[in-house]
């Protein structure tokens, strides 16, 4: 069940200063958030949101730390790890590749809701494009970098997120129970060695290239046909955890 706060809103543009946000992360995450690294991390990011915001700049999504709010460190049972979030009104509501409903789906989330019917060609998916069952059922769908500038992908990379974010999938590696890391992309893939370093449980880690059209198809390792959900069901059975139930969207 998640455990969002009610007042959580439909818009998706920060409104609130950063700090705020801060105070009303779970407890559960709290250890990871008070790293040095990662408490000197968020007070820079907190001046630097906080200004672009009375600059006047549009920052997505409202609730940067909306994926600590569904599950707490123990329950991970999967993580799908994003870059950062989508830069279009209406987009990102943070949880990694996922969108509202009634937004249309970017063409990464495409190829993964494409992918899940290939690994599931006999069931029913209602294609629906919000991924929140998901991380209620274990899934942390977590991006390296929580904010992002409207129209400009990748503008508040290296301000200090990549630190929170390293000190999250520590926190996570380094739960006893078992799960899978879901890779997809070089610039995913360089968490693995942070991931297993860390890891104090059973962990398997599944790579291929990002969704994203310019490189689903692409050698070493395409996503299209990389199999990754049923793969993830039959490993967390196997260590027995209840699998995923990923059409349930």
């Amino acid at each position: 069940m998640s455990m969002l706060p009610r007042d959580m809103q439909a818009t998706n543009a920060l409104d609130q200063p950063l700090s705020w946000h801060l105070e009303r992360v779970p407890a559960c995450w709290q250890p990871a958030l008070t790293q040095p690294e990662a408490r000197a991390a968020l007070q820079t990011l907190a001046t630097f949101v906080d200004q672009r915001i009375a600059d006047g700049a549009q920052i997505f999504p409202r609730h940067p730390f909306r994926a600590l709010h569904h599950l707490a460190p123990d329950d991970v049972k999967v993580v799908i790890l994003g870059q950062d979030p989508y830069h279009g009104p209406g987009q990102a509501h943070g949880l990694a590749f996922s969108v509202p409903h009634q937004c249309p789906r970017p063409p990464s989330l495409r190829n993964i809701l494409a992918e899940l019917t290939r690994d599931y060609p006999d069931e029913l998916f209602s294609g629906n494009h919000d991924l929140t069952p998901w991380a209620d059922q274990g899934v942390l769908l977590l991006n390296a970098v929580l904010t992002v500038e409207q129209a400009k992908p990748a503008s508040h990379a290296n301000k200090g997120w990549e630190a929170v974010t390293d000190a999250l999938l520590s926190q996570v590696a380094a739960t006893p129970s078992p799960k899978v890391f879901m890779l997809w992309g070089a610039y995913a893939q360089r968490k693995r060695a942070l991931i297993e370093a860390g890891a104090r449980g059973p962990l398997h880690v599944l790579t291929a290239n990002h969704p994203s059209p310019l490189s689903a198809r692409r050698p070493p390792v395409p996503f299209v046909g990389c199999g990754h959900f049923r793969q993830a069901n039959q490993w967390l059975q196997k260590h027995g955890v209840d699998p995923i139930d990923w059409l349930a969207l």
